[in-house]
């Protein structure tokens, strides 16, 4: 029988990869206020500080740990170290991510690597490490945030879809060797949101009216609407999901 309960994450520890801002930190406040207790990831220790003190401000309970997601030594020993400190991670959130834009043809060496890393390799990384404490116990809930781009094209974003691509397929596999062991992994496939990375977009009056003709809903989304799918991918109301990606998107993926 599902019940509000099942959706509740009470005594459960969710670690969420860069969440010091934006929809990192949007996924992480809609998990802790569905009970779970959170664990914020960044590189940027002051501004992780800020995130976990405005998150503290609200009742939530929060550590926070800054390291490398692209790291493997880092995220072996920050993984080990959190399960040892504050307790079994219970949900896994890799929303870790990074925009570059260029015509293809002329798109960097350095830039492709770095955001292929920060991406693709941290997705396997994370998931990797959190994931050989979870079989153990037979359970586990990891979700890979992927995006549009996962299924649909832009002009001067190729590696990035690329990129966002390969986590769809990663989610798929994760879900395919893992199932059999008791985790769950899905994947979060947000439209376009407002954030600080979208805030020339926003105001960008011909796309933004592209966009919102592009878009059944007819707006951008705001952050907090992806709160919902991300608490029910952490929850035992999704106990049957497994290898899905969920979009939020207003439609856009509907709609030719």
């Amino acid at each position: 029988m599902i019940t509000a309960q099942s959706f509740r994450l009470d005594g459960r520890l969710a670690l969420v990869t860069g969440s010091s801002a934006g929809i990192g930190l949007a996924l992480a406040r809609a998990l802790g206020q569905a009970g779970a207790a959170l664990v914020l990831n960044g590189r940027d220790e002051a501004k992780l500080a800020l995130a976990a003190e405005a998150l503290r401000a609200e009742g939530l309970t929060v550590h926070a740990r800054a390291f490398d997601v692209t790291q493997a030594e880092a995220v072996q020993a920050a993984v080990q170290a959190i399960e040892r400190e504050l307790g079994p991670i219970e949900v896994l959130v890799n929303n870790a991510g990074m925009q570059r834009r260029a015509p293809l043809q002329d798109f960097p060496l350095a830039q492709w690597q770095q955001l292929q890393q920060t991406n693709v390799d941290s997705v396997f990384l994370v998931g990797q490490a959190v994931a050989r404490h979870m079989i153990p116990r037979g359970r586990g809930r990891i979700i890979n945030v992927c995006s549009v781009q996962s299924e649909l094209g832009r002009p001067g974003i190729a590696p990035y879809m690329a990129s966002k691509g390969a986590v769809k397929m990663l989610t798929k596999g994760m879900a395919i060797d893992w199932g059999p062991l008791g985790l769950n992994v899905n994947g979060l496939g947000p439209g376009y949101f407002k954030t600080e990375l979208t805030e020339k977009l926003v105001h960008d009056e011909a796309f933004s009216a592209w966009l919102t003709g592009r878009t059944p809903s007819r707006r951008w989304g705001e952050v907090e609407e992806l709160g919902g799918a991300a608490v029910f991918l952490a929850s035992d109301a999704s106990a049957f999901v497994n290898g899905h990606i969920l979009y939020v998107d207003g439609g856009v993926t509907a709609q030719l």
